[in-house]
């Protein structure tokens, strides 16, 4: 299995050269330490940060610098900070050309639910409404189980929905998948996993074709 370093570091590889991107709160945040070196990759935080570099060493945080998710960053030359409301109108415009975000479930059709849990207190769904709604490509980082063991792709999102039909792919500590329209597409395992462990671990409809490769990093 991955661990949620190795998850970032399967996401980034699926950033092309010239993308603008927006990372999400949690695992979505760490592939910012994997982007290939040469590769031009603007990371755009929604709190208005466009040009966002890797997490600071221990010791060289500036705690004026933050993501939305309230994380110290560092950032690149030629970046540039801005209100919300800037940054928000180039999210609701579709200058994003990916956003990867957490969720506690995703449905085999392709909707999310990242924001809430009913009987626990929330600040709200934040920017990730606006991110679902106008990104022209969504990436889903999370674990394919909850803590009970449960699988969190599901037929149907039971959690209060952030959107739908938006997520394009996930990748978990198992596995990465397709969104299509017949379902959840294994396309890749995580090394030492088998696909009956992806299976049986899986509630949504899962399509297998042919031999499915370990992923590569």
């Amino acid at each position: 299995m991955l661990d949620k370093n190795q998850i970032a570091q399967r996401i980034a590889k699926e950033l092309k050269d010239g993308y603008y991107v927006n990372l999400g709160i949690g695992i979505p945040t760490l592939v910012a330490n994997y982007i290939t070196e040469g590769t031009n990759i603007i990371l755009q935080s929604e709190n208005g940060l466009l040009g966002i570099g890797p997490f600071p060493l221990e010791g060289n945080e500036d705690a004026d610098l933050i993501n939305a998710g309230k994380q110290t960053i560092t950032t690149v030359p030629g970046s540039s900070f801005f209100d919300s409301a800037l940054s928000f109108g180039m999210i609701r415009a579709g200058k994003v050309d990916l956003t990867i975000l957490g969720a506690m479930e995703v449905s085999e059709n392709g909707d999310i639910a990242s924001w809430k849990i009913p009987g626990k207190m929330v600040k709200g769904m934040g920017g990730a409404m606006d991110l679902v709604a106008s990104a022209k490509n969504i990436i889903v980082a999370m674990m394919h189980t909850n803590p009970k063991g449960e699988s969190k792709l599901l037929p149907k999102c039971t959690l209060p929905l952030t959107g739908v039909r938006c997520v394009k792919k996930i990748v978990t500590e198992l596995a990465v998948l397709d969104v299509t329209v017949n379902g959840f597409k294994l396309l890749e395992r995580a090394p030492g996993v088998s696909v009956d462990e992806i299976v049986a671990k899986t509630a949504g409809r899962l399509i297998i074709e042919g031999n499915i490769p370990e992923m590569v990093f």
